[in-house]
């Protein structure tokens, strides 16, 4: 893949994962270098969740938000479809993201989660997808636990997970990471497909050199990425043949603020559900057509990836 840099006319609103104070110039100014240094460990002691209880859908999703997955009774992750893309939806509040390594991108170890599913997230594993662009692509980045692969730049879309285990969306230096927490993982692919809920005009106009080499240089391919809403609530949308505008579309009517369009092309697209029994969690592909990842993210994979699971 291969992306020409397209500038944004959008600027990220200030960051509040579940709300808060928005970030200050201080943490405007840090260099990654300076946040690398506050990736240590978590602050939040570590405990054994619930196993949630998940229930795929037996069919394409509706447009309503449908639940799939409880902890303790309580609501943690819907799925909905928009204009041909799949939504999960996910309550930070029972459940958190975590950035994953792959066994190639970027390889080595250190890594607070590697090259699959953890023996401390199979009984805790709600769901499971893909994560950005290959890391010698322009425009991303990749920083877990102290470690940095890609070296992490201003005015990129970020995924930040703090150390408190919560995980905000937004332009690096213009709105995260927040002024006083301390950063876990970042994972950068390209600028903002989503800013204050509108769809990145680049989108529509620069579908092609702006976000994505795609394979036959077609358009309309198979395309994911991940979105926040004011709440705080991630999520995650992809489809199998959809444009990078129709991605951001679905995203702002499923009431996303900011969004990163994540990786493209079939190969690399794929999202899954788990549900959990004796014998371990069973995985279910949540994308219609989808090819899928080899292993479902159960096995070693060599590209980076998220994972949810219960808090």
């Amino acid at each position: 893949m291969a992306v020409a840099g397209c500038g944004s006319s959008l600027s990220a609103a200030p960051i509040s994962p579940g709300g808060g104070a928005p970030t200050g110039s201080a943490a405007a100014t840090r260099s990654s270098a300076a946040v690398s240094s506050t990736t240590t460990t978590r602050t939040r002691p570590v405990h054994v969740s619930l196993s949630p209880h998940v229930t795929p859908l037996a069919s394409t999703a509706p447009s309503a938000w449908t639940p799939v997955a409880k902890v303790a009774g309580a609501t943690v992750a819907w799925e909905a479809q928009r204009g041909g893309v799949t939504l999960l939806r996910f309550d930070q509040h029972h459940a958190e993201l975590h950035l994953h390594a792959g066994s190639i991108y970027p390889g080595g170890t250190g890594w607070p989660y590697g090259d699959q599913i953890q023996p401390n997230e199979i009984h805790r594993i709600i769901a499971g997808f893909n994560g950005g662009f290959k890391f010698n692509v322009p425009g991303n980045g990749f920083e877990a636990g102290g470690h940095t692969a890609v070296a992490l730049s201003p005015g990129l879309g970020s995924v930040v997970t703090y150390t408190d285990g919560t995980t905000a969306i937004g332009a690096w230096h213009e709105g995260v990471p927040r002024h006083g927490l301390a950063v876990e993982s970042v994972r950068q692919n390209l600028q903002l497909l989503v800013d204050r809920s509108k769809v990145n005009p680049s989108a529509f106009n620069c579908p092609l050199s702006c976000w994505g080499a795609t394979i036959g240089g077609r358009i309309v391919t198979a395309r994911s990425g991940l979105g926040i809403t004011p709440s705080g609530q991630l999520v995650w949308g992809a489809g199998e043949a959809i444009t990078a505008g129709t991605l951001g579309q679905a995203f702002v009517d499923a009431g996303v603020v900011r969004a990163v369009e994540l990786d493209i092309n079939p190969a690399w697209v794929a999202g899954y559900l788990y549900v959990h029994h004796s014998t371990g969690p069973k995985f279910y592909p949540v994308v219609p057509g989808q090819a899928g990842i080899a292993g479902q993210l159960l096995l070693p994979y060599n590209r980076d990836f998220f994972t949810v699971v219960s808090r």
